[in-house]
């Protein structure tokens, strides 16, 4: 991946700031290459704060069922860059090949002929071109930040439109309110574009109806046009015309039956592509998506925590993403009771004691571990500990993951359960540290 490294580190020089939101560099891009954005299959287009990933994830799995190839972009990738760009075929959608997408990369940078632009903008031009030169059925286009002014939002008329549910994050760069994040993320509804929402606070839902009525886009809201609930082991769906008795997802969680859903309205109302009850069906067991409650059953850092305890991990790092973490680990006590550790590392912006507070009456513990190679500062360790004791958890910093896990192992008396979490960036380190590789920066 050297070469990879190398045209990734040079493009991040070309913009003095991570994140500039704005359309006219990218719009100015995507021109000089003649205009990939608009060569594309079906787009499924997804915003939100939490579950995005998990929607696309979920999607994914069901145009496959159906026999459809499927293009995904999605960021921020957990080791390494390619896991961003998956081109479909008929055999299953795959990171991009290395080589494959040196050259894109290489192209794109000479066409954009050294003038300023970001990082993530010149890295998603790349993406579109794969996607507009590889023949496939549907795209999925997930959301980097925001909605209005992202990257994405390139694409004038996107097959079907989907926003999950919305929370406070970001607030530094979208707004202080929920409205304020409502109205960057509602950013994305096109005129004539089902958008498929999900059940969301009134103030959000009040914004989202109104740009809805303003652009003219027919909404498909859950709660209203369409509704889902876990019944008798099965995942219920039901519509204005459609009654759908289906298999519970694959991905763990009760926050997971809303995303499903989700997925699940939005493939119905992709007109332009079939994807019948038995496809979705398929999709929700089929369905996989790393750092999402995923269970870690073998590895290094399995071996360092013991035999008798479990290791989970999970990439959420704000409020609304430590209730969906908190509720799954209650689940998993009902079933199986363990005493739960946290290990939890969190970049700098977030809010740390809104996350932890998920967890009280939950946890022994919370272990606090840096982050390696994180692209924006996080937060210290010792300064995270003392969050955590300020909201009345025992917390004490690490000096890395592993250390953490020896620590929990020396104080366990009997079989455990271990919860890592509190960024995408410190599971794609753990995730690395299971593979013995290094992540590649984000």
């Amino acid at each position: 991946m050297a070469r990879i490294d190398e045209i990734l580190q040079r493009l991040k020089q070309l913009h003095p700031l991570s994140i500039d939101l704005s359309l006219g560099r990218i719009e100015r891009l995507l021109a000089d290459l003649g205009n990939p954005e608009r060569r594309l299959p079906p787009v499924f287009h997804i915003a939100g704060t939490n579950g995005k990933g998990s929607v696309t994830a979920y999607l994914k799995a069901m145009l496959q069922a159906a026999g459809h190839s499927v293009h995904v972009y999605t960021s921020p990738h957990l080791v390494r860059f390619n896991e961003r760009i998956e081109l479909g075929s008929p055999q299953g959608s795959q990171p991009i090949d290395e080589n494959h997408l040196g050259d894109l990369l290489e192209r794109v940078e000479r066409i954009n002929g050294g003038k300023p632009i970001t990082f993530f903008e010149i890295t998603t031009a790349a993406a579109l071109l794969a996607f507009a030169e590889t023949p496939a059925d549907a795209v999925i286009l997930e959301v980097g930040l925001g909605g209005r002014l992202d990257t994405t939002n390139v694409v004038d008329r996107p097959a079907v439109t989907a926003i999950t549910s919305i929370s406070m994050d970001h607030a530094e760069r979208l707004g202080g309110t929920l409205e304020a994040i409502a109205y960057e993320k509602a950013g994305i509804l096109k005129p004539g574009v089902p958008a498929v929402i999900a059940r969301q606070p009134d103030e959000v839902e009040r914004v989202i109806e109104a740009r809805a009525a303003e652009v003219g886009t027919p909404l498909i809201r859950k709660g209203r046009e369409f509704d889902a609930f876990r019944q008798n082991g099965r995942l219920v769906f039901q519509s204005e015309d459609r009654l759908l008795d289906l298999p519970l997802p694959a991905l763990l969680g009760r926050h997971q039956i809303a995303n499903a859903s989700l997925a699940i309205a939005s493939a119905l109302a992709a007109g332009r592509l079939t994807i019948g009850e038995k496809a979705i069906a398929a999709g929700l067991i089929a369905t996989r998506w790393p750092a999402r409650m995923q269970r870690l059953t073998s590895g290094p850092l399995v071996d360092l925590v013991g035999p008798d305890a479990e290791l989970w991990l999970d990439g959420g790092h704000n409020p609304a993403a430590g209730v969906a973490i908190a509720e799954t680990l209650a689940d998993l006590d009902e079933r199986s009771p363990r005493p739960v550790w946290l290990v939890v590392g969190m970049m700098g912006q977030k809010d740390a004691a809104g996350f932890l507070a998920a967890f009280r009456n939950l946890v022994v513990e919370i272990l606090t571990v840096p982050i390696p190679g994180a692209h924006e500062a996080p937060l210290a360790p010792d300064r995270l500990a003392e969050i955590a004791r300020d909201i009345g958890f025992r917390a004490e910093a690490s000096s890395s993951v592993e250390a953490a896990l020896r620590r929990i192992r020396s104080l366990r008396k009997g079989p455990g359960r271990v919860m890592i979490c509190g960024s995408l960036y410190l599971a794609g380190h753990v995730l690395a540290l299971q593979e013995g590789v290094a992540v590649q920066s984000n």
